[in-house]
């Protein structure tokens, strides 16, 4: 079994306000936004936004991009995809498993056939 680390930690902490789960909504819907473009987008003052990034960028959710003098944000879904396979994954497997049984249970042998 996969030992937890800092960076779950930080993964967990930043999914946990509603702020950063919005700015990450953001850029699934359009990837690679200015800090401009995100903050026109969020009810809260520019520092406010670039703090809420900051905390995104160190756990790894959100990439930066430099274009000339602009500065783009890029979701990365994979710290994502690592807590789906770590903590979500397992318990879906569990439900499907179960849900196959008893499926098999009602039809019985044939499998729904006559």
């Amino acid at each position: 079994m996969p030992k937890e680390g800092k960076g779950t930690d930080l993964v967990f902490k930043a999914m946990a306000d509603q702020n950063r789960r919005k700015v990450l909504d953001l850029l699934f819907t359009k990837n690679g936004q200015t800090l401009t473009q995100l903050c026109e987008q969020l009810d809260m003052q520019r520092q406010s936004a670039t703090q809420h990034i900051e905390i995104l960028i160190k756990a790894n959710l959100v990439t930066v991009v430099w274009r000339g003098r602009e500065k783009l944000h890029f979701i990365n879904p994979v710290p994502i995809y690592e807590v789906y396979a770590r903590w979500v994954r397992k318990f879906e497997q569990n439900r499907l498993g179960f849900l196959h049984d008893l499926k098999t249970q009602i039809e019985g042998d044939n499998h729904g056939t006559t």
